[in-house]
C-alpha cells in the first residue's frame, strides 16, 4: 500500500488529534453518567479490544505480526506500552469534568514534552539514546509555562493543582507508551504494537475497576450511542499516527496531532452542554503549547546532534 499524499496524510493526523480530544470528553461523560469514572475507561478499552480482535480475525497480516512476537527478542518491559494508554484513559474521566477538555489537553501535552525528554535520554524508543538539546529543553519549559498560563484568572480554590499534575502525569505516561509501542512496531510491525497495547491496557484497567468496586456496582448505562465510541476513537488515533509517520515523518506528524488536539479541545469546551467555554488564558495556553511543540521539534546542527546509526533525520525518517 502506497503512502497517502502529504496534505491528505496530515489531514488524517489532524483528524486523529480531534479524535483524541473527543475521546477524553466521551470517556468523561460516560463516567459521569454511570457514576463511576473508571467505567468510562473500561468501555473505551473493551471497544478498542473488540475492534482489534475483529482485525486479527479478518486480516492475515495482523495474525502474522502477532506470530512474530515470539521471535522478536525484545525485553519484557518493551511490551508495557499499554500501561501508559491505561493511565491516560483512567485520568480523563476524573479530570475533564473539572478542568475542561482544553486544560486537560494542554497539561497532557506539557507532560508529554517532559516525558519525551526523559524517554529519549533513557533510550527507551527504537531510535536509541538521544541528547538533551537546547530546543528540546526549551520546548518542555514552554509546555510547563502553558499549563500555568491556562490557569490564570481562576480563584485559588479552583486551581485544582492536584488534577493538573495528574494530567501532566498522564502526558508522561503517554510518552512512555509511544516509545515502547514504537519499539514493538519497529521490531515486529505496527499491527502487533496495536494489539499488545490494547491487551496490556485492558488488563490494567480491568484490575483497577475491580479494585475500586466499579464492576460490582449496578450502573445505569446511558442509551446515547456516541458514549460508546471511545474505543473506536482510540483505534483511529493509532491508525492516524501510522498513516502520518509513513507519509510525513515523525516531526510533522506530531505537530499535526497537537494542532488537532488543541483545536478539538477548544471547540468541545465551547459547544458541549455545561462546558466551561473558552477563556482567554486557556486560548493563550493552547497557542503557547503549540509553540512549545514547534520549538521542541527544532533540530540543532552541531556536534551534539546524534550521529549514531538509528538517529532521526530532520524529517523524522530513521537512518539505517
Amino acid at each position: 500500500m502506497r503512502p497517502l499524499p502529504l496534505p491528505a496524510a496530515l489531514a488524517v493526523v489532524v483528524a486523529g488529534g480531534v479524535a483524541s480530544a473527543a475521546q477524553g470528553a466521551v470517556n468523561a461523560e460516560m463516567g459521569e453518567r454511570t457514576g463511576a469514572p473508571v467505567l468510562g475507561a473500561v468501555v473505551n478499552n473493551l471497544g478498542g479490544c473488540l475492534l482489534v480482535l475483529a482485525g486479527i480475525v479478518a486480516l492475515p497480516s495482523m495474525r502474522a505480526g502477532l506470530a512474530g512476537l515470539r521471535r522478536s527478542g525484545l525485553p519484557w518491559w518493551a511490551y508495557l506500552g499499554g500501561v501508559g494508554g491505561a493511565v491516560i484513559v483512567l485520568v480523563a474521566p476524573v479530570v475533564v469534568p473539572v478542568l475542561g477538555v482544553a486544560v486537560f489537553t494542554i497539561a497532557q501535552v506539557a507532560g508529554g514534552s517532559l516525558g519525551g525528554l526523559a524517554v529519549d535520554r533513557a533510550g527507551l524508543a527504537a531510535t536509541g539514546r538521544m541528547p538533551l538539546t537546547v530546543p528540546r529543553v526549551g520546548g518542555a519549559v514552554l509546555g510547563v509555562g502553558a499549563v500555568a498560563l491556562a490557569q490564570l484568572g481562576r480563584p485559588v480554590g479552583d486551581l485544582a493543582v492536584g488534577l493538573v499534575l495528574l494530567c501532566v502525569l498522564g502526558g508522561l505516561a503517554v510518552a512512555g507508551q509511544s516509545a515502547l509501542n514504537g519499539r514493538v512496531a519497529a521490531s515486529v510491525g505496527p499491527a502487533a504494537g496495536l494489539a499488545v497495547n490494547f491487551a496490556v491496557s485492558t488488563v490494567l484497567i480491568g484490575a483497577v475497576a475491580a479494585l475500586t468496586g466499579a464492576l460490582a456496582s449496578q450502573p445505569r448505562w446511558p442509551a446515547q450511542w456516541w458514549l460508546y465510541v471511545g474505543g473506536l476513537l482510540g483505534v483511529g488515533i493509532v491508525l492516524s499516527l501510522l498513516v502520518g509517520v509513513r507519509a510525513a515523518g515523525v516531526l510533522r506528524t506530531g505537530l499535526a496531532l497537537v494542532a488537532g488536539q488543541l483545536g478539538g479541545a477548544l471547540l468541545l469546551d465551547l459547544v458541549l452542554p455545561g462546558g466551561p467555554g473558552v477563556r482567554l488564558p486557556v486560548l493563550a495556553g493552547a497557542l503557547l503549547t503549540l509553540l512549545a511543540v514547534v520549538v521542541t521539534s527544532l533540530r540543532r546542527r552541531g556536534p551534539d546532534r546524534v550521529a549514531a546509526e538509528g538517529a532521526p533525520e530532520p524529517d523524522g525518517r530513521l537512518v539505517g
